[in-house]
């Protein structure tokens, strides 16, 4: 095992801190801080009590918690076991920045327990973007089997860790201080390799790098991990080693790409507890997060904070008043944060660039394409990505289904060709190997989750996740039987027909397939699922997939219902269908952000608000391009479009205009 013991090391392999990073930092409160506090509803906090027992839990509930008594002193209910050096950081929620304060706990006649401040200063977005932990939750990790005792072996406590992207990790200096930081990473932020053993990446940064540096000092740790979506805190307490072991750091690649190091945890005690600070935060709420305006902007105040310490006062005051700096540093930094991601391996949010590598027909409407750049791609069987190209001069997307089992370099999708689809269309006719896309994602939630047995529908393309899944699981442990019930028009139109036969060959005990052929046996009706459902026997425990027209996945849910299976075990993938009502003539476009202006452009008759927006280069939001996701959701606030939500949002990816239109991006 490689760890590192010295300051010497941790510097020689990260770095020193640039001078401009520690400038950032201030020893008193200033304006901007007391207003970040008045907005925030929640900070993670870090203490030890008289023992020196380590714990870092959150505390507050409601903006304005943690109230400022003067520049240098800060009050809230603080646990009465702290004493000594403790920290914090402040989330608002929906911003990516945190403000850190570190001090030292003391005793007012007054007010009681007090902080005394020592020194503030602002967390770049890295750990919140990492973890993407104001968005959707995404698909858990697997739960991993934990081997051995342990606090980690509790019941509850694997599946939490493979559900949490983000954490505060608190670490002390002895006397000389402490630190509070988050750590946000994708999927699960905290591997678990024993039942008393935890590794957490630490991946590239501003290179302060004060955990680290405090490690050096005293190994005492302690943590508090957060789900997306869950209202409960997951507590850690132990001790922590700094590795440099490549094969430690090769678990937690991305895309090729280790961390330069890693925290080895020896966890002495874990306790998963409801949080009635996360309750009443609302933490996932989005009419809880900030919105421009409500609260200083993060990266302007650590500006101010640079310009304070570095130039004359009417250098700062000069900061202060230039218009439009804080939405130009904004779009600045926005860009060196995804900048920085793509470098470390992180494809969610960005472009990835592929090479198409093979054009292969499947049937005489349907191809798959093989992609590659090099590194493998990492998704959940049945996830799937946007595939980006030129068409005709400008950007087209359009989502599909990996076809392929994960973690291979070779992404292969699958596309039947569409009358009048302007992307399928270019695909089957136009795409050679050699050619580059760019693909997004993963995206979607219909994938298995849990190792029992599968029971699979699918009509025509449908089958394409579906492919994915028995070619994952026929590759691995033999965890349940699969099932597919599969319809196509005739014959000619089974995609994989051949390689469906070969598997389901070789894996007579594991797989079994029935084709329905609509030309031949009539379309799939609710009782001949009955009659194949009830043939197959499935176990108690046993997960339904179906992906098809919405009349075939209303037909399983309303059988499988009526057969007593748990909605819960019933997953179909459906997309929002794109709008057939447009406009023919061009319609201008007007985009905001929280109410400000971000630009305008025109809209061409069969163009979405989303291709409109993205082509003309303003800060569109999306992901998935399919309507499966939401991230692309915007507010209506002038023009009418094709569709519209009840609550007067419209997914831009899915929307059209029918006059000229005017939409809020509200962040």
């Amino acid at each position: 095992m490689r760890s590192l013991t010295t300051v010497d090391e941790i510097e020689a392999l990260i770095g020193r801190a640039p001078a401009p990073v520690l400038m950032k930092q201030i020893s008193a409160l200033d304006e901007g801080c007391q207003a970040v506090l008045a907005r925030s509803p929640v900070a993670a906090f870090g203490y030890r009590d008289a023992d020196a027992t380590s714990t870092t839990t959150f505390v507050g509930g409601r903006p304005g918690f943690a109230r400022m008594l003067s520049p240098t002193r800060i009050t809230f209910p603080i646990p009465p076991a702290a004493c000594g050096p403790v920290s914090l950081f402040f989330l608002l929620p929906g911003v990516g920045e945190v403000l850190r304060v570190n001090g030292s706990v003391t005793t007012d006649a007054v007010e009681g327990l007090v902080i005394g401040v020592e020194e503030a200063f602002v967390h770049c977005a890295q750990a919140v973007l990492r973890s993407r932990l104001w968005q959707p939750p995404g698909p858990a990790e697997p739960v991993p089997e934990v081997s051995g005792d342990g606090p980690l072996s509790r019941p509850g406590v694997a599946a939490f860790l493979a559900a949490a992207p983000f954490l505060a990790l608190s670490t002390w200096a002895g006397d000389r201080g402490s630190d509070t930081s988050p750590r946000g990473d994708q999927g699960s932020v905290a591997r678990i390799l024993d039942g008393r053993t935890l590794l957490i990446a630490d991946r590239k940064g501003n290179k302060r790098a004060d955990a680290l540096h405090n490690l050096m000092h005293d190994d005492r740790i302690s943590l508090a991990a957060l789900v997306p979506g869950r209202t409960d805190v997951l507590h850690l307490r132990g001790r922590g080693a700094v590795t440099t072991d490549p094969v430690l750091l090769q678990t937690l690649e991305l895309r090729g790409s280790p961390p330069q190091a890693a925290l080895l945890v020896d966890v002495e005690h874990g306790a998963l507890t409801t949080s009635t600070t996360v309750i009443d935060a609302r933490l996932w709420s989005p009419a809880a997060h900030v919105r421009q305006g409500e609260a200083p902007d993060l990266m302007m105040l650590a500006t101010e904070h640079l310009a304070a310490n570095t130039a004359p006062r009417f250098v700062l005051t000069a900061v202060r008043v230039i218009p439009g700096l804080d939405r130009l540093l904004r779009r600045v930094m926005n860009r060196a944060y995804r900048s920085g991601l793509r470098k470390e391996g992180y494809a969610d949010g960005a472009l990835r660039e592929v090479r198409v590598t093979e054009v292969r027909r499947e049937t005489p409407n349907v191809v798959t394409v093989a992609l590659e750049d090099g590194h493998p791609f990492d998704f959940r069987p049945g996830q799937f990505f946007t595939l980006v190209a030129e068409v005709a001069g400008r950007p087209v997307r359009r989502a599909y289904s990996a076809s392929s089992a994960p973690g291979a370099t070779r992404l292969e999708v699958t596309v039947k060709r569409i009358d009048n689809g302007v992307f399928s269309t270019y695909v089957h006719r136009k795409l050679r190997v050699g050619d580059r896309l760019a693909v997004r994602g993963p995206s979607g939630t219909f994938h298995p989750q849990s190792p029992a047995e599968i029971v699979l529908v699918a009509a025509g393309s449908g089958v394409t996740p579906m492919m994915s899944m028995i070619r994952t699981r026929l590759a691995g442990p033999d965890h349940g039987r699969i099932a597919l019930l599969y319809s196509s028009r005739d014959e000619t139109e089974i995609i994989f027909r051949a390689e469906l036969d070969r598997l389901a060959g070789d894996h007579p005990d594991r797989l079994a397939v029935t084709h329905v052929l609509t030309r031949r046996d009539g379309r799939i009706d609710a009782a001949g699922i009955r009659h194949w459902v009830a043939g197959l026997e499935p176990s108690p425990d046993a997960h339904y997939y179906v992906c098809g027209p919405e009349a075939l996945a209303d037909n399983v849910r309303t059988v499988l219902s009526e057969l007593g299976v748990p909605g819960a075990r019933v997953h179909s993938e459906r997309f929002h269908s794109r709008p057939d009502t447009v406009t023919t003539e061009p319609q201008k476009l007007t985009v905001t952000e929280n109410g400000r202006l971000a630009g305008t452009t025109v809209v061409a008759p069969g163009q979405t608000l989303l291709d409109a927006g993205l082509a003309a280069g303003l800060p569109m939001p999306y992901s998935c391009t399919a309507g499966g996701c939401g991230a692309c959701t915007v507010h209506l606030t002038d023009g009418a479009v094709t569709p519209t939500e009840p609550d007067g949002t419209v997914l831009a990816c899915m929307t059209c205009p029918l006059s000229a239109v005017t939409v809020d991006i509200r962040r």
